[in-house]
């Protein structure tokens, strides 16, 4: 059934969960799918289930068995590889190595030459894409930002359209709905060449959100057989909200994500055996009752969703580098911290939301530079330490001797590039600080976007690759203009 132990060589460290922790979980979840069922508001949707055999009651209810979960999970690949636009390997996904990225979409940007909290716009997302490109830390791409300056219907397409023109690294995109999710595999279809070439080596992957893990919306539905049957991965990841749209416990509320992800799973793989698919990596965070505010940097939601990942031994999309501040401040980052190696010493294969402030209602490029260098601390941390003869160095202690000093050592000169040095974080004397300024974290990477702003590389499409991608968003806007003009033409 469930290899338990086939992915345990990430981060061993993840316990004190055992596999009798998730092997109640994925019984609880088998339960829910059997007896409660899931919601799919897409008569496809429900007809393609029930024609592998899933039950069906009420119309769009459908009961999936175990051992239709345990048939999708031996289909479903163990690894998947996400190339650049270049369709080079860049993000592989085995469980082996952790992956850091920008969330989407949030409503606010905190400026980071004012500091101030404004509405963001298209450029906004342009330098995103060229931030994320120059950090060597942040290892794929997303829009952080909703911009207001665009037509409101079209917005997925122009935050696409600018990623892929601002960065070679992979993109992870959201659409607001199926068409959205077609135009933007046209596009990448463009960059790529064809249908077949972006299948073959996909640089982009799209982020799926459903209702709750017992309810999923036509649209989500709609994008996960698309995308599966064309060979797009998939992150699917059904909402949850512990106290409100799940039992107020971690388990409770994993438990129904954990239906919802495997509803999804057997979908794909329904669709299309094989189809690359990655589950939710965290749940069980609720509302603070005390505020209505979802926190997201909280302790709750993280482990167990990762964990099952692990225990499914499917790749994983986990949040990380995101802080309930308002500020870049310290509480963002130490809630960006521990978010971060919290979740990688989890063993998540992707982690996204770097950069988010105020529970994901506002984001930040400095805080987004200043995560590029805890994923560098916490990479570090997590290396395996090299005991070989050459680092034990014990020739090299045998011939300096208890009188000597290690600087002028060969064994010195040969290998002390390889201590972790930060980029970001301060570490001169406080006569040298001084005299640079006195500038605190916030400042100095404030100072850092600004720098890379202004170098910013040209990795910009070819023309003839651009006009194609303009057609798409032109042709959707002229659609959209049209629904427009329509709906209020009716009486």
């Amino acid at each position: 059934m469930v290899n338990a132990q086939s992915r345990e060589s990430a981060y061993p460290g993840c316990g004190p969960l055992t596999k009798a922790d998730c092997d109640a979980v994925h019984a609880a979840s088998l339960e829910v799918l059997e007896t409660v069922g899931v919601r799919l508001e897409s008569p496809e949707a429900v007809q393609t289930l029930a024609r592998a055999g899933a039950r069906v009651s009420n119309e769009d209810c459908v009961h999936i068995s175990a051992s239709q979960v345990e048939w999708a999970l031996a289909k479903a690949p163990s690894s998947i590889t996400i190339c650049n636009r270049d369709g080079q390997p860049a993000l592989i996904l085995d469980g082996r190595r952790t992956y850091f990225g920008p969330g989407s979409d949030a409503l606010n940007i905190v400026d980071h030459r004012s500091g101030e909290r404004r509405l963001p716009v298209l450029q906004d997302v342009r330098d995103v894409a060229s931030v994320c490109q120059q950090l060597p830390n942040i290892d794929f791409a997303m829009s952080l930002f909703l911009p207001v300056d665009v037509d409101s219907a079209i917005t997925d397409r122009c935050q696409m359209q600018v990623l892929l023109n601002g960065t070679t690294k992979p993109i992870i995109f959201v659409t607001y709905d199926l068409e959205g999710c077609k135009d933007v595999v046209r596009m990448a279809e463009a960059v790529a060449g064809d249908a077949a070439a972006l299948r073959e080596a996909p640089f982009i992957a799209c982020y799926i959100n459903t209702t709750n893990g017992l309810l999923h919306n036509s649209d989500a539905v709609g994008k996960l057989m698309y995308l599966a049957d064309r060979g797009i991965p998939s992150l699917y990841i059904p909402g949850c909200i512990a106290g409100v749209s799940g039992p107020a416990t971690v388990a409770g509320s994993v438990a129904i994500i954990n239906a919802g992800t495997l509803a999804g799973l057997v979908l794909s793989q329904v669709v299309r055996e094989g189809a690359p698919f990655v589950m939710k990596g965290w749940g069980g965070g609720g509302l603070d009752m005390r505020t209505a505010v979802y926190g997201y940097a909280g302790p709750d939601s993280r482990r167990l969703a990762s964990r099952m990942a692990r225990y499914y031994d499917l790749p994983s999309f986990a949040v990380g580098g995101a802080s309930d501040a308002k500020l870049v401040d310290e509480q963002a980052a130490a809630e960006a911290s521990l978010s971060i190696l919290s979740d990688a010493w989890a063993g998540a294969d992707l982690i996204h939301d770097l950069g988010y402030l105020e529970s994901g209602m506002s984001a930040s490029l400095a805080l987004l530079t200043i995560c590029d260098e805890i994923v560098a601390w916490t990479r570090k941390y997590l290396d395996p330490v090299d005991v070989s003869p050459e680092a034990l160095a014990v020739d090299a202690i045998r011939q300096v001797g208890a009188q000597g000093t290690f600087l002028a050592a060969k064994h010195t000169s040969a290998h002390y590039k390889e201590m972790w040095q930060p980029r970001l974080f301060e570490r001169t004397s406080y006569e040298t600080w001084t005299q640079e300024g006195r500038h605190g974290l916030g400042e100095r990477a404030s100072a850092k976007v600004e720098a890379l702003l202004e170098g910013r590389p040209d990795v910009s499409l070819p023309s003839s690759v651009n006009a194609a991608l303009a057609k798409v968003v032109e042709e959707a806007g002229a659609k959209a203009a049209l629904t427009a003009a329509s709906a209020a033409a009716r009486p």
